[in-house]
């Protein structure tokens, strides 16, 4: 049997630093694959000793994309260990910032980091802009910014940079693969408003500014609550935000929305077949309060539980307790078995290298270690965490927003399928599904935050602008331990903090590309990366088109998982900040 091995590295449009290794058999089926993140985390030894009061401020700089949620997990896993719940109008805040970014993550997502998976940019060129518009509108009857004239005119733009040879982000790609199934019209479509998600992007900056102070890296959550009282209190802030929502709201039900359903029904055979599927089995932390009944009491609107092999008639209950790091195949100290819980977890580099082939090329040491992701077990179990996570969960708790959404996206593919009745649910276990799983839940998004900013404009109304719970530092940090538990975009993140004389003892984080991207376990298990690129069919070994479509579906986030360092101690580099400028 003739084996090629492919190596991916780096894999681009993501967060960080990735590499993939595949094999592929005679057919060009992948018959093995192994993920290696090429990167250290350091960020849990950086919080040791600190006052954990502070922890949030340093734990957002863990990635430069979700930093609100690390802020906020960190912040939560400090409330936890100190018994502090947080007053109504900060929890809705903190859901409307920790909205604003699943919004911004998910449509920066598909379009700019994923859509290039299926979407041919040359191909657009040779469309024909009136056939396009007259496409645009058998998928919706309200189509974002395609009308014949806008999308000629997006085609004219794109056409001069081919010309001048500047095609810049759209440069070395895979242009003209067999594997590219959508239209010239179609890709138009696409393209167009891949350029129109770039001026979404900034209005969904905006959005988490108005609440956060800033973006990246808001600065208003504080343990007890948060601080934007006059922000609240400002009527025309919080119409502000509700303006911008309702424009992003249209966007996304009549572009995103829209093009995701034209792409899964052009991808639909992967779908039915189950291309890229994977572990099957999921785990949602559960995320954004809906009313206020403590933090771990309250009704939330995405469920919390795991579901395991695809069995969407059975949802198991979490128990974070049963969370574990195995640091077999991880470039780590520690236990080569199932691993420690966070909160004894260690963070102990253990660099062990490539290793050289005759042929010239450094391969992953697949039997020994090979990542600086370490491996998470959920009952001794591999699970996948994000958006497809999510809905799964929701759909196996019977939640009925959840099924709703789900259920609509579902009844429209199986329309534009012809097949007079739903698509199935287990369509969902695939690439195109954990794709569009996505876009569901941004619609879900998007209409329950106004249901929120409208709650915080009412009960501001009524008088109340309690922001922040006091709390006596003194008495309730000597000796704790707590955690925040909830929902990134990407998928479950976990803050684990031991806090010791009021100082922090140990600090773990286990983000959703350490769930995602971990290399295989103490058993030889296959992370969720991994798992998902076996049986997928490569069209072309030169281009390996499939493996970053499926591998991209997941959104990773490397630098969430890891951090660089120089393992021998050497300094990398200093600078010096002058925090005095003349202007």
């Amino acid at each position: 049997m003739s084996k090629k091995h492919i190596i991916v590295d780096p894999i681009t449009r993501i967060e960080g630093h990735l590499r993939i290794e595949a094999v592929i058999d005679e057919n060009n089926v992948i018959t093995d694959a192994f993920a290696s993140s090429t990167m250290f985390r350091g960020i849990e030894t950086i919080l040791q000793g600190r006052d954990p009061r502070d922890a949030g401020l340093l734990a957002m700089r863990i990635c430069g994309v979700c930093t609100g949620t690390h802020y906020q997990r960190s912040i939560e896993a400090v409330e936890h260990a100190f018994n502090v719940d947080i007053p109504k109008n900060a929890r809705l805040v903190r859901n409307l910032i920790q909205g604003a970014l699943y919004l911004h993550d998910h449509v920066v997502h598909f379009y700019h980091l994923h859509a290039l998976d299926w979407v041919d940019i040359t191909s657009a060129l040779k469309a024909d802009p009136k056939l396009a518009a007259a496409e645009a509108l058998k998928w919706t009857d309200t189509p974002h910014g395609a009308g014949e004239g806008d999308l000629r005119t997006i085609q004219e733009r794109v056409g001069k940079f081919v010309k001048q040879g500047r095609l810049g982000i759209f440069s070395n790609a895979y242009w003209g693969n067999k594997h590219y199934k959508l239209s010239p019209e179609q890709n138009l479509i696409a393209v167009a408003h891949y350029l129109q998600a770039l001026d979404m992007q900034r209005d969904m900056s905006k959005m988490m500014a108005i609440f956060g102070g800033k973006m990246p890296h808001p600065q208003s959550l504080v343990v007890g609550g948060v601080t934007c009282v006059q922000d609240i209190k400002n009527p025309a802030r919080i119409a502000q935000f509700k303006s911008l929502l309702n424009k992003i709201n249209n966007f996304i039900k009549n572009a995103y929305l829209v093009d995701v359903l034209m792409a899964g029904t052009v991808y639909a055979d992967e779908a039915l077949d189950g291309t890229g599927a994977g572990l099957k089995s999921y785990m949602s932390y559960g995320d954004f309060r809906l009313n206020d009944n403590g933090f771990y009491n309250s009704e939330l609107l995405f469920p919390k539980g795991v579901v395991l092999n695809g069995d969407l008639s059975k949802l198991y209950p979490l128990d974070q307790t049963k969370i574990t790091e195995d640091v077999s195949h991880a470039w780590y100290e520690g236990k080569d078995d199932i691993g420690l819980h966070p909160y004894e977890g260690q963070t102990l580099p253990k660099y062990t290298g490539l290793e050289k082939k005759e042929d010239g090329y450094s391969y992953l040491k697949t039997e020994e270690k090979y990542s600086w992701i370490k491996s998470p077990l959920y009952d001794d179990t591999r699970v996948e965490v994000g958006p497809l996570a999510r809905i799964a969960v929701g759909l196996a708790a019977g939640d009925e927003r959840i099924s709703k959404y789900a259920t609509k996206f579902l009844g429209e593919l199986g329309r534009t399928l012809g097949l007079g009745k739903a698509a199935p649910a287990s369509v969902i276990f695939s690439t195109v599904g954990r794709t569009a799983a996505r876009a569901i839940e941004t619609e879900l998004m998007g209409d329950v935050m106004m249901e929120w900013v409208d709650e915080l404009a009412a009960n501001v109304a009524n008088g109340d602008l309690s922001t922040w719970t006091d709390f006596d530092f003194d008495t309730v940090s000597k000796d704790a331990r707590g955690y925040g538990m909830a929902e990134a975009p990407r998928g479950g993140l976990g803050h684990w903090v031991v806090i010791k004389d009021g100082k922090i003892e140990n600090y773990q984080a286990v983000v959703p590309s350490t769930w995602n991207a971990a290399p295989r376990d103490y058993k030889g298990r296959l992370g969720a990366y991994e798992s998902a690129l076996i049986g997928t069919k490569v069209a072309d070994p030169e281009q390996p088109l499939e493996i970053l479509r499926t591998v991209h579906s997941f959104d990773p986030c490397i630098a969430c998982a890891v951090h660089i360092v120089d393992t021998k101690g050497r300094e990398l580099s200093s600078f010096k900040v002058n925090t005095s400028c003349a202007v």
